[in-house]
């Protein structure tokens, strides 16, 4: 993933958090901000120490990354994703699903489509 496609900053994460335009599930939380500075999409992730070890823990964030990669996402927004406890419960499938049903409900995706990727 290319650094231009990452938020780092606390301070731009703390402004995601401040947008207040969110969605969750019992294994995501995600919190949208538009944004009008760069022309393409941005996001960040939080997985916590309550999850698992830190084996665990980057393997849930592997997986998160491998999933918004194939997404085709709105190029004006920043994404923070929080992964819940209850993401232990689910396989590769079952949270890409997940994921990809909070994005629809925020209305994320590129009108039309859906499976391509804006990081290619």
């Amino acid at each position: 993933m290319k650094k231009q496609y990452r938020v780092k900053k606390s301070k731009e994460i703390e402004e995601i958090l401040k947008n207040h335009r969110f969605s969750s599930n019992p294994y995501f939380t995600i919190y949208i901000k538009e944004q009008h500075e760069t022309n393409h999409f941005r996001y960040a992730m939080s997985v916590g120490k309550k999850i698992g070890n830190a084996v665990v823990r980057n393997r849930i964030k592997r997986q998160i990354r491998a999933i918004v990669r194939n997404f085709c996402v709105v190029s004006t927004t920043d994404v923070f994703i929080i992964a819940r406890n209850n993401i232990l419960k689910l396989n590769f499938q079952e949270m890409e699903r997940e994921l990809k049903a909070l994005f629809q409900k925020q209305k994320l995706f590129v009108k039309g489509e859906q499976n391509g990727s804006i990081f290619k």
